[in-house]
């Protein structure tokens, strides 16, 4: 039975850092092969690309015009890649924020993913205060991260925590300092 696991969250949160630290522990825990797919390293030089074309900007990842152009076709090839990968018996993990579709509660929705039967999916929500994401998108010094921080105000109007009693489908893994244990119990439930 593959596995489809999400890493999802804000931006600057660690996403991407804690799935590399993880995907190796978990293949040897669960004896399974696993297909990372990031959204960034799928998208990246296309979304460049498509956004110089569309503004003038290739580093452009949260103006309107992305959100309303590319967001939605980025995050459903993501989810087709995904599902390809399960029905060959891959199991996979999805690193991307996801937050609209987090909200709404669809990754916990096999009939809205259209997943092959018997998948088992797990959504961990990764995340950090504001103001430390904040400090280390500056620190990561990404230029696609450039508009985000140049509208900040309008970014964390999306920002939001979702509440465990009304998101019990998530996995909440706090960021900020997690020691080895913290790390070792997520994967343990991951790979149970």
């Amino acid at each position: 039975m593959p596995r489809l696991i999400f890493f999802c969250g804000h931006a600057g949160t660690g996403k991407t850092s804690l799935a590399h630290r993880l995907i190796g522990p978990l293949m040897q825990a669960t004896g399974e092969p696993f297909c990372l797919l990031d959204k960034d390293t799928l998208y990246g030089r296309y979304s460049a690309a498509a956004m110089g074309a569309i503004t003038g900007d290739p580093n452009d990842r949260d103006s309107p015009a992305y959100l309303d152009n590319l967001r939605d076709p980025e995050y459903q090839g993501l989810l087709d890649t995904a599902r390809e990968n399960l029905m060959l018996g891959i199991s996979v993990i999805v690193i991307g924020p996801l937050s609209r579709e987090t909200r709404a509660h669809q990754l916990a929705d096999p009939q809205w993913l259209h997943l092959p039967a018997g998948t088992q999916t797990q959504i961990v929500w990764v995340h950090l205060p504001e103001d430390e994401a904040h400090a280390r998108i500056i620190r990561r010094g990404n230029p696609n991260d450039a508009y985000k921080l140049a509208h900040w105000e309008a970014y964390r109007t999306r920002r939001f925590m979702p509440d465990p009693a009304e998101y019990p489908e998530l996995i909440f893994f706090d960021n900020l300092a997690p020691d080895d244990d913290a790390v070792n119990s997520l994967l343990r439930r991951l790979a149970s």
